[in-house]
């Protein structure tokens, strides 16, 4: 009813408004005392109008209301949440979990953890040339670290010359805060050089003696934990982790290299190797002793399990912690307690509760978990979002999300930050090796239903490929499995991917990659191959499963389309070159960017540069300047319906400009690059209706959108919009939720 009342009282003021102008006459206006009764009325609606419709769009429309959540993290908010990946961790008597990791976006690269809460930081990792590593040890005054400090330019500090990269540790207290000491370098005196050649890969101390493998010299180093200077040295080939036992002895990971297998190693603290080692296991990432002084060792091959060793005499397996082959046992890809995978970090405290981080494999995310001596499951922490966003399942109503790696369950009457679980690892790096989530980096996400039948489609940061998945619950249980793959033409007439992935790459051009006999590898016979313009824009995938494909090219056939030739009795949908599409991109535009087909009502969105707003500068990431909408687009119309100007780049100092767009139902949505604010439009007519900003559930604050899909809409059945933006910065994805 008050909307009603709004709109009327907009209606009466454009009425006023015209009987204003047929009145308005200069010479008139002083002696008119109906032009001033009607002035001054209508001036009086107008404030009134605006004092209590600031919620109203321009339209006189009531704006969309919305409340922000999350997910994909533990903490929603403030400078401290669970960091995007842990590389290495030390367990402390008392529980407290130290981190280590190379790289965090909010500069999290080493936290500090208790009782399923990150209660600190370790300072100063990030910026200036800086970044963390893979060890990381503590004792009971200083916290030590694997870290890299690069040149920066910097002559009036202590920084390397350009060109040399320092690998250090650095000492802390046990709060966080650099602990300098007399001989430290840089530029607060709290690091210790070790390398210049490479970074080192386990850190441990003993009594007042801190041990650094250093691997490529071969080396086991040992310094003063307080002075910081060194006492000796002895060699140990490819040494690794560091663990110290009950007699203050040490064992050592020997990383495999080439045809030598890795094993453990014993030494005493002088560097005489000791007759005792562990030769049957695989991949070590990682080893502790526990509290009865037995030997932790994570398994990281196809067992996925914590090795328990008796090591009072010759090493003796006595048991193992969590479930056999980890998170591919039972149903492969579902998430349970004491289902690892991608382990680099173990320990355990007095009370002999177990620590146990799975990384996933190629970094998919912090999964830190506490267990009790019988492996009951205490807290959890997760972090499993790092340039990644989200999108919705179209046949179950929101409540399967996926994102590259993972598939979360969704509860929507929960609040803000809890309504995720998550439920599914997606990535089987043991029976699927090849897959390209292993060897590439994708962040953007698809969800389509072809045939009834799910599957994924991932992009990455530069638009480059198009990766395709699909599902097998009978075989594969919750996994996606490598069923495709599009890549862009090297203009340069060499293969598309540099190094030794994928095998049998073609040599140049582009192709279209089919897994028609199933196995999720890359087989010679398995490529169709193309040559086209170089520079790509964006990729769609339409519901009826078309692959769309826009390219930058000003020769007018900017526009490719790959109809669905149907899918393959291994299930894996089938596109070729010889039935391609070779479209025409409308004249209004001439950098085309984004693409975005609805076959339902034959509509297109387009955005890109265009030429009443060219770009200013070859900003090759963002969506252009202009998104316009084609009706009766297979028919050949190339007029718009509409068209909007976006936020965009009018300096060239790159301050404004909009990374990503999307469509769902009655609107476009679009978030600009560096305040994250989402613009929405009304489908229908292309005018503004509502702007979303981070609300206060995840602090009002955001990162930068650092990819081309970097929003994903979906509406429900209830009417209700789900926005999903990526949000790399503090490690999550956040998520609109637009009232209907």
């Amino acid at each position: 009813m008050r909307n009603k009342l709004l709109v009327q009282l907009v209606k009466v003021g454009q009425n006023l408004k015209h009987k204003i102008k047929s009145l308005f006459n200069f010479r008139y206006l002083p002696r008119n005392k109906t032009f001033n009764f009607l002035l001054s009325l209508s001036i009086g609606l107008i404030v009134t109008s605006i004092g209590i419709t600031t919620d109203l769009a321009t339209t006189g429309t009531p704006r969309l209301t919305y409340q922000t959540s999350w997910i994909g993290n533990s903490i929603g908010k403030g400078n401290l949440r669970i960091q995007n990946n842990i590389e290495a961790m030390y367990v402390a008597s008392d529980g407290t979990v130290y981190t280590n990791s190379h790289w965090d976006e909010a500069g999290t690269e080493s936290g500090i953890y208790k009782d399923g809460k990150i209660i600190s930081a370790l300072g100063d990792t990030h910026g200036w040339g800086r970044g963390g590593g893979k060890a990381v040890t503590a004792n009971s005054k200083y916290v030590y670290i694997a870290m890299s400090q690069g040149s920066t330019g910097n002559t009036k500090e202590d920084y390397p010359p350009e060109g040399t990269t320092w690998h250090c540790v650095r000492r802390y207290d046990l709060s966080g805060k650099p602990a300098p000491f007399s001989e430290g370098r840089g530029w607060d005196k709290s690091m210790l050089i070790i390398s210049t050649k490479s970074e080192f890969t386990g850190l441990a101390t003993v009594g007042n003696e801190l041990y650094v493998s250093d691997s490529a010299q071969k080396q086991i180093r040992v310094y003063d934990t307080e002075t910081m200077k060194g006492i000796r040295s002895f060699t140990v080939a490819n040494p690794g982790a560091i663990a110290v036992d009950q007699q203050k002895n040490l064992w050592i990971i020997q990383n495999k290299n080439g045809g030598n297998p890795a094993k453990i190693l014993h030494y005493s603290q002088t560097g005489k190797q000791l007759p005792q080692q562990i030769a049957d296991i695989v991949e070590p990432s990682a080893i502790a002793i526990d509290n009865q002084g037995k030997l932790l060792v994570a398994e990281n091959g196809s067992r996925q399990q914590i090795l328990i060793y008796d090591i009072k005499d010759k090493p003796v397996q006595v048991g193992s912690f969590g479930t056999k082959g980890g998170i591919y046992a039972g149903v492969p890809g579902e998430v349970q307690d004491l289902k690892l995978y991608g382990i680099t970090g173990v320990g355990t405290d007095a009370s002999g509760n177990f620590y146990i981080n799975s990384n996933g494999f190629n970094k998919s995310g912090t999964d830190l978990r506490k267990f009790s001596p019988s492996g009951k499951l205490l807290w959890r922490s997760l972090g499993l979002i790092f340039v990644d966003n989200a999108d919705a399942d179209p046949k179950t109503d929101g409540v399967d999300l996926f994102t590259k790696q993972e598939h979360y369950l969704m509860d929507y009457s929960k609040p803000a930050g809890k309504q995720w679980t998550y439920n599914d690892y997606t990535l089987n790096a043991v029976k699927y090796p090849q897959d390209p989530r292993l060897h590439t980096s994708p962040d953007g996400t698809f969800v389509r239903r072809i045939e009834g039948k799910p599957f994924l489609f991932l992009t990455d940061m530069y638009s480059s490929f198009l990766q395709i998945y699909r599902f097998n619950p009978a075989t594969d249980g919750k996994i996606a499995i490598p069923a495709g793959m599009f890549v862009g033409t090297n203009g340069a007439d060499k293969p598309f991917l540099t190094g030794n992935w994928p095998p049998h790459q073609p040599q140049k051009g582009e192709w279209i990659w089919r897994d028609s006999n199933g196995n999720g590898k890359f087989e010679n016979n398995e490529y169709d191959i193309s040559k086209d313009y170089p520079h790509l824009g964006g990729w769609w995938v339409d519901s009826k499963g078309d692959v769309w494909k826009a390219l930058r090219t000003q020769d007018g056939t900017g526009i490719r389309h790959y109809p669905l030739q149907g899918i393959d009795a291994k299930g894996n949908p089938i596109y070729t070159y010889s039935s391609m599409e070779k479209q025409t991109t409308p004249s209004i535009f001439n950098d085309l960017r984004r693409i975005e087909y609805f076959p339902q009502t034959d509509t297109m969105y387009l955005s890109g540069f265009t030429v009443d707003n060219p770009s200013f500068g070859d900003d090759t990431g963002v969506v252009g300047s202009e998104i316009a909408r084609f009706d009766n687009w297979s028919k050949g119309n190339r007029t718009p319906k509409w068209r909007t100007v976006i936020p965009y780049d009018t300096t060239g100092k790159r301050e404004v400009s909009t990374a990503a767009m999307s469509v769902a139902g009655d609107y476009v949505f679009a978030v600009t690059v560096k305040t994250a604010e989402v613009y929405v439009y009304n489908a229908k007519t292309g005018v503004q209706v509502q702007q979303l900003k981070p609300g206060p559930e995840v602090g009002g604050e955001s990162g930068w959108i650092d990819i081309p899909y970097g929003i994903r809409a979906f509406r429900r059945s209830n009417g209700e919009y789900l926005i999903f933006v990526e949000e790399n910065w503090k490690g999550k994805v956040i998520m609109y939720r637009l009232a209907k």
